[in-house]
């Protein structure tokens, strides 16, 4: 092979294993939110769904707080 079948060969080579950086579109931002929203609603529902079946729903306190009157 002459030097010039070798730099094309390399040159061939090199661009079929060129990473290209890709854009970033709007719709990109809204589908990695979209995902993300979805995610977290099915963790927050299996999470719910594991403590109904454990027979201890998830409350925000888990007793009653004293309702502070005038002093």
């Amino acid at each position: 092979m002459s030097i010039l079948e070798i730099a094309l060969a390399s040159h061939i080579w090199a661009r079929r294993h060129e990473k290209r950086e890709l854009e970033f579109l709007e719709s990109d931002g809204l589908k990695v939110l979209l995902r993300v929203a979805f995610a977290f609603l099915a963790f927050s529902l299996l999470i719910a769904g594991l403590n109904i079946a454990a027979g201890r729903p998830q409350t925000l306190a888990q007793r009653s707080v004293p309702v502070v009157t005038s002093r």
